[in-house]
């Protein structure tokens, strides 16, 4: 069984939309999907009508936005399966306006360097919630700037320690992501915590019950410190995931649906909390 409970479509990150996404995953024998775009649950019901269509069973999932204060980083948590979605959507609204604000400063702030303009970035975020770096990189490489999206020039503008236009703020506090989370009646599970180095957070969230799970099976993650996040969930009896984190086109690193795969007996703990 392959079950793919991370990636993303053109209403966040992605480059493909979503029944293209889903008939990919049938493509490639997936038998279990989630659609995990960043802050925004709008694929919920159009997801649900395109899985039953190409035989893909579909986990409701969102990846959200959150803030470690303790160490003034980012975290993203999964949230899969919540009974009542309506409970997160000021969560998502909020994420989304401050995602915005961010992206719009690094727009102004590439202007300055490099004569695009605003529209140039804006026609590739017409179906998404958001504007992200992605689309902004899209419209460097369009007018010759760049030929990939994850070069010297992406690193020059955009790394969050050094690049000159990076713009971040603040996300919702984590505890507050993960409160909302359960009062919707979903699983919490940390994404990729490679990836913003959020060990030691997992640690202490999963040490006081705030958290369900973890998704080791990210590409972030190499064989030690898979095995460091695999003792931690098992001392703490935590949802192991795993998943592709496909954006398609904006991929960072060559990803392909399926290539992470999350285990029946984890799925099936996922399934609980929608209670289906």
């Amino acid at each position: 069984m392959i079950c793919d409970l991370h990636c993303h479509t053109t209403l966040s990150d992605g480059s493909l939309g979503i029944e293209d996404v889903i008939a990919q995953a049938k493509k490639m024998n997936i038998e279990y999907l989630s659609i995990t775009d960043h802050d925004t649950m709008a694929s919920f019901s159009r997801a649900d009508v395109l899985g039953a269509r190409h035989g893909v069973k579909i986990i409701h999932g969102v990846e959200l936005s959150a803030w470690d204060k303790e160490r003034s980083s980012k975290v993203h948590i999964l949230c899969y399966a919540p009974k009542k979605p309506d409970r997160l959507e000021g969560l998502c609204l909020k994420s989304c306006e401050i995602r915005k604000a961010c992206s719009k400063e690094m727009i102004e702030k590439v202007m300055e360097k490099y004569p695009i303009t605003v529209e140039s970035v804006l026609k590739y975020t017409t179906s998404s919630k958001s504007i992200f770096k992605q689309h902004i990189m899209r419209a460097l490489i369009e007018y010759g700037y760049a030929l990939e999206f994850y070069g010297d020039l992406d690193s020059e503008l955009f790394n969050p320690q050094h690049g000159s236009c990076y713009v971040e703020r603040e996300y919702p506090d984590v505890n507050f992501v993960l409160d909302l989370i359960h009062s919707a009646q979903g699983a919490a599970v940390m994404a990729h915590p490679a990836q913003y180095d959020n060990m030691e957070l997992l640690e202490e969230l999963a040490e006081k019950g705030k958290i369900d799970g973890v998704e080791i099976g990210h590409y972030t993650a190499d064989e030690a410190y898979r095995k460091s996040l695999t003792e931690i969930a098992e001392r703490y009896g935590l949802i192991v995931t795993g998943g592709s984190d496909f954006h398609g086109l904006y991929n960072c690193v060559p990803t392909h649906l399926g290539c992470e795969s999350t285990t029946k007996e984890n799925l099936d703990r996922i399934i609980k909390f929608s209670g289906k």
